[in-house]
């Protein structure tokens, strides 16, 4: 009976997580680019510092119409705004966020877990792509194809640099066995992780599937009311995920002064920390061209996961 309740009662804390964090990741995108851009509504929107932007942005989606077009194949355009966001869930049970088993469900291969479901949440803008009918949609679905396949690769070897280094594939195992100096050890491979992992998510300034100003928002133009705020909040559920990620991997996770007691609040702080540098990216940079998205990825990025790898490979050997 214990046994059950404990079960229940860290799967009820997952999705807790799962439905609060990414909304205030996305309350502190609006403000944070409101200070950066001077953006009025998020400023002032509700009188006390913009707190009702979020709740105005909510009630939007949720009083526009429902569309499917006529020409759209119905069950696999309605299913893709999921497919898009519950692997994000199902990756935030394997993320430890304390020591002493402060984790949904410590898996001995959680790394490989959770980067090949990583993975599939891709699939639901290739879904959505593909069955809207639409000539930008698809070509956005194509884009998101091949964004994927290049960065997919330095982020896997970027994760197995980490890997090695720790000797395990367990994500709390990997946090057990941090030094204060990996992360300058790591700190190409973390790089890449992190880049990757934005491209990935699609995050400006590697947008190019979602670019308005050209394909009319991508895989997602035909979608409205709050299939397309499914879309907008696996965004924002796939940065928290990246930052408690490279938090776990590269940032020590939990390591900090009084872990044994609050270790879950450095968890949180260093992964805030990054979710505000992903921030920042958008506000500062412009969007790469596609030409530029490949060759970043192939010719810089794989070279330097490469050379991280060839870099723990040593630092082991010497160790040993």
């Amino acid at each position: 009976m214990s046994d059950t309740f404990d079960i229940l009662l860290r799967l009820v804390a997952v999705l807790v997580a799962f439905l609060v964090l990414p909304l205030l990741v996305g309350q502190a995108e609006h403000k944070v680019m409101a200070h950066m851009q001077g953006r009025l509504g998020p400023m002032y929107a509700g009188g006390f510092h913009g707190w009702a932007q979020l709740v105005a942005d909510g009630v939007k989606f949720a009083q526009k119409e429902d569309i499917v077009p006529a020409d759209a194949d119905r069950r696999i355009f309605q299913l893709a705004p999921a497919v898009a966001l519950l692997p994000y869930l199902l990756v935030l049970i394997a993320i430890p966020v304390g020591p002493h088993g402060f984790v949904g469900e410590a898996l001995d291969a959680g790394l490989i877990f959770v980067l090949a479901v990583m993975g599939v949440g891709v699939l639901g803008s290739l879904m959505a792509g593909w069955a809207s009918a639409n000539k930008f949609s698809l070509l956005g679905g194509l884009r998101t194809a091949a964004q994927l396949m290049a960065y997919e690769l330095p982020m896997l070897l970027a994760a197995a640099s980490v890997a090695m280094a720790a000797g395990t594939l367990s994500l709390p195992g990997i946090v057990r066995e941090y030094h204060w100096w990996w992360t300058l050890w790591q700190l190409m491979g973390a790089l890449v992780f992190f880049t990757a992992g934005l491209a990935e998510l699609q995050r400006p300034p590697f947008d190019m599937p979602v670019a308005d100003s050209e394909i009319i928002f991508g895989a997602y133009t035909e979608y409205t009311g709050l299939r397309f705020a499914l879309f907008l909040l696996s965004e924002y559920a796939g940065i928290v995920v990246l930052c408690g990620l490279t938090t776990v991997l590269f940032l020590g996770g939990w390591h900090g002064p009084w872990s044994g007691s609050v270790g879950w609040l450095w968890t949180l702080l260093k992964a805030a920390a990054l979710a505000f540098v992903v921030i920042w990216l958008r506000v500062s940079y412009p969007r790469l061209r596609e030409d530029q998205l490949m060759k970043l990825a192939w010719t810089v990025l794989i070279p330097i996961s490469l050379a991280q790898i060839a870099l723990t490979g040593v630092v082991k050997v010497v160790i040993s």
